[in-house]
C-alpha cells in the first residue's frame, strides 16, 4: 500500500529544449504543485534527439546512446527537483517520463518515445512509470494526444472552454460544462512551435523567437498562408496526431519552393505565426468554443496569443502553462498505480479505456 500521493512528472517535447520536471501532490483529489525546474538539453544532446526525428545510418546505436544520455538528465532533474523541494526519494510514489518522442506513426501500429526507464529508476532512487502511448495505439489508438484526460481533471468549468497546448505540436481539448452530458474531445491541430523554432533558429541562430518579437515585426503574406492550409492533414477529420515526422523544415521548404516567390524571413515567421493560430482557431470555431485557455511555451508568444480567439493563460486557472504537461504525465503515472484508465478513447480513437504505462520498481 502506497504511503504517499505525491508523484514527479517529466516532459521533454517536440520543442526538444529540455526536461520540466515537477513534483504533484495529488492528496484529496486535488492537483498541488510543490515544485517545478526546468534544465535545458546540452547542444549536443538536442542535436542527437533531433537528428533522431529523421532517417539515418546506425539509429539503433545513436538512439541507445541518446537514451542514456536522456536518462542522465532525467536523473539531474529529478534531484534538482527534490533538493529544491526538500523531498527524498522515498516520499515519492513514482515518477512518470514520457520520454523523447522520436517517431510516431500510429497508422503503421507503433510509436517510439527513446527513454532509459530502468536507469532512470536506478539513478533516482523512484518506481518509474514510461510508455505511456503504447498501449493506446496497440488498442486502434493514436496514442495521442494524452494530455486530454488530465486536463478534463483539472480544468473543466461551469461552460464549455477548450485547453490548447501549443508544444512543438500544437494540440487542443475541448472540455464539455461540468454536468453536462458530452464527451471530452481533442487532437493536434498541426504545428505549434516547431517549425517556427526551426525557421527562427536558421536565420537568426536564436533557439526560438522570445515573446515572438521577431515574428511581430514581420508582415503576414495571406498567398503563402493559404499554400500551406493545403497540406492535407488539416481537413484530416479527428481522431488525428501528427508530429514531427510531418512537419518539419522539409515541409515549409517544399511549401516555400512551390510558393515560387522570395519573401523576407521575418515575413515567413509571421505567416507561420498565422498558421499555427489559424488551425487552432479553426479546431475552436468549428466546436463553437470562445474560450481558449493556452499551456506550453506558445503561451509565451505574445504574437500567437493576440491571434487566437479568446486566449488566456492557463494560469489564471492555478496552473502555469509550462507545467501543465509534466503534471499529466505525473498524473498518468498516478493513474498507473491505481489501475486506472489514462486514455480518452474518443479522443484516440482507441477500442476503449486502457490502463497506460509499464512500471520500473525503484
Amino acid at each position: 500500500m502506497l504511503l504517499t500521493d505525491r508523484y514527479i512528472g517529466l516532459m521533454s517535447g517536440t520543442s526538444v529544449d529540455g526536461v520540466d520536471a515537477v513534483l504533484a501532490d495529488f492528496a484529496d483529489g486535488q492537483v498541488k504543485t510543490l515544485g517545478h525546474v526546468h534544465v535545458p538539453f546540452a547542444p549536443a544532446l538536442r542535436g542527437q534527439l533531433q537528428a533522431l526525428m529523421a532517417s539515418g545510418a546506425d539509429e539503433i546505436e545513436r538512439a541507445g546512446d541518446a537514451s542514456v544520455a536522456l536518462a542522465k538528465v532525467y536523473a539531474e532533474a529529478t534531484a534538482t527537483l527534490l533538493a529544491e523541494t526538500g523531498f527524498k526519494a522515498s516520499d515519492v510514489a513514482a515518477i512518470g517520463a514520457h520520454g523523447q518522442t522520436v517517431r510516431h506513426r500510429p497508422a503503421r501500429g507503433f510509436t517510439l518515445q527513446i527513454n532509459q526507464p530502468a536507469l532512470l529508476a536506478e539513478l533516482a532512487g523512484v518506481a518509474v512509470v514510461a510508455d505511456f502511448r503504447s498501449r493506446d495505439v496497440a488498442a486502434g489508438g493514436q496514442g495521442a494526444p494524452l494530455v486530454p484526460a488530465f486536463h478534463a481533471a483539472v480544468f473543466q468549468g461551469d461552460k464549455p472552454r477548450a485547453v490548447v497546448n501549443i508544444g512543438g505540436i500544437a494540440n487542443v481539448t475541448l472540455l464539455p460544462a461540468k454536468g453536462v452530458d458530452g464527451s471530452v474531445r481533442g487532437f493536434d491541430t498541426g504545428p505549434g512551435n516547431t517549425l517556427l523554432d526551426a525557421w527562427c533558429q536558421r536565420h537568426t541562430g536564436k533557439p526560438f523567437d522570445e515573446s515572438g518579437a521577431w515574428g511581430a515585426a514581420g508582415r503576414v503574406d495571406e498567398a503563402l498562408l493559404t499554400s500551406m492550409l493545403v497540406e492535407p492533414y488539416f481537413g484530416k477529420a479527428a481522431p488525428k496526431s501528427t508530429g514531427r515526422e510531418l512537419f518539419n523544415v522539409e515541409w515549409l521548404d517544399a511549401v516555400l519552393a512551390a510558393h515560387g516567390r522570395e519573401l523576407a524571413a521575418v515575413d515567413v515567421q509571421a505567416t507561420l505565426v498565422a498558421l499555427t493560430a489559424r488551425t487552432i482557431g479553426d479546431a475552436l470555431r468549428q466546436a463553437g468554443v470562445d474560450s481558449c485557455f493556452v499551456c506550453g511555451g506558445g503561451a509565451f508568444n505574445d504574437m500567437l496569443m493576440r491571434a487566437l480567439p479568446g486566449a488566456q493563460s492557463t494560469a489564471v486557472l492555478g496552473i502555469e502553462p509550462m507545467q501543465v504537461e509534466a503534471l499529466a504525465f505525473a498524473w498518468l503515472a498516478r493513474q498507473c498505480f491505481a489501475s486506472a484508465p489514462g486514455n480518452v478513447p474518443a479522443v484516440t480513437g482507441a477500442k476503449g479505456p486502457r490502463i497506460l504505462g509499464a512500471v520500473y520498481p525503484a
